[in-house]
């Protein structure tokens, strides 16, 4: 009997713990250790800001998987030694295998003095839930969408919520009486999928009349004001905010991330320097070679998971072959009104990623509607 522990049950999680468990016999274990008890779709949550969806609505029980073969653990992953391919977590250690880490990235607003202090987090339920219920409430005034450091994970969201925020304002017919504004400490939307992409994103925002201010770092938020390092004092009515995105303790800790920095892998078997020890997602920093790493996104935390299941299922059976990874993914942008954008591309393609833009559209909406259908059909 085999063993694989997959820490996190997020959309690497999730893939991989599923892929596995098709591919290993029935009496191999597979082990997600995962704190909480719902798992979120990430994707939908910034409809949650435009009034289109309920938290009920992107979250699922792990209880309720329709999927019995998969063993989920409800605690805080206290230890790893990837040496050892052990997990601590809830006073129980777990041997595996294979070990694959899938935690994702914390979000820490403490970094930035003042920010944990507004509710407004665009990557949390509660906090798009805020930025909800404050919106349904705006007369006038001014929302401001904040990037406050960069890498940040889902790189069109915050351009996404500007833009579903100037929607649902456009629906109220309150739209004339309401700034909106990103301020974003990068100095292009999307800017590691090529100017193509970027470019669209921005003419996007502007065509929207919503505000850019690009390569602005805040420095502390009081009293309803943000203070940038230019100087500038940026006050609003609104706050929509993407904390700043760090590795969590655990992981650095276990000597699997530098303090500061991210699991370093082999960019085609996301393998770490530990034998049969992999790190997909949001956790890992993969270089590219223009010099920028490769987006933390749902889409290559999908792709990666597919590849490692292949694998370790191929190393634990004797059966398949290694399947790589190749830097290949995709993007919606919501851009309100039901209208919403894709682009497509190999990110590894060198010297440049090869990433194309569609036009945008309804039917794209669509399709990320249908995809988020397909999400939830699949295993719940």
């Amino acid at each position: 009997m085999h063993r694989v522990v997959i820490v996190g049950g997020g959309v690497g999680g999730m893939v991989s713990a599923h892929e596995l468990r098709r591919r290993l016999p029935a009496d191999d274990q597979v082990v997600v250790i995962e704190q909480s008890s719902v798992h979120t779709f990430w994707p939908s949550l910034l409809w949650i800001t435009g009034g289109t969806r309920k938290a009920d609505q992107v979250t699922r029980r792990f209880s309720d998987l329709r999927e019995k073969g998969i063993q989920v653990v409800h605690a805080r992953v206290d230890a790893i030694d990837p040496e050892a391919r052990t997990v601590r977590a809830g006073g129980q250690t777990f041997s595996g295998d294979a070990v694959i880490l899938s935690p994702g990235a914390d979000l820490d607003p403490s970094l930035v003095p003042g920010l944990a202090a507004e509710a407004g987090d665009l990557y949390t339920v509660k906090g798009a839930e805020s930025v909800h219920s404050r919106l349904a409430a705006l007369t006038k005034g001014r929302v401001v969408v904040l990037v406050s450091r960069v890498p940040f994970k889902c790189p069109a969201a915050p351009y996404e919520a500007a833009m579903l925020i100037d929607g649902y304002l456009r629906q109220k017919h309150r739209r004339d009486a309401v700034q909106v504004e990103i301020w974003a400490a990068e100095p292009m939307p999307m800017g590691v999928a090529g100017p193509g992409v970027s470019e669209a994103v921005a003419a996007a925002v502007r065509d929207r009349g919503i505000a850019y201010h690009p390569s602005e770092t805040v420095e502390k938020v009081n009293d309803g004001k943000l203070y940038m390092k230019g100087g500038q004092e940026v006050p609003y009515d609104l706050l929509a905010y993407v904390s700043p995105h760090v590795a969590p303790p655990v992981v650095v800790a276990a000597g699997l991330a530098p303090a500061g920095g991210w699991v370093q892998v082999n960019r085609e078997t996301l393998e770490t320097s530990f034998p049969n020890v992999f790190a997909i997602g949001d956790v890992t920093g993969i270089g590219l070679l223009l010099g920028k790493p490769l987006p933390k996104a749902g889409t290559f935390a999908h792709r990666q998971a597919e590849a490692v299941a292949e694998t370790v299922a191929r190393r634990l059976t004797g059966r398949g072959g290694d399947q790589k990874f190749y830097g290949v993914g995709e993007c919606f942008v919501e851009m309100g009104r039901s209208v919403a954008g894709f682009a497509r591309g190999n990110f590894y393609h060198e010297p440049l990623p090869d990433v194309h833009v569609y036009k945008a559209g309804k039917h794209w909406h669509a399709a990320k509607v249908a995809f988020e259908r397909h999400w939830w059909s699949q295993w719940w």
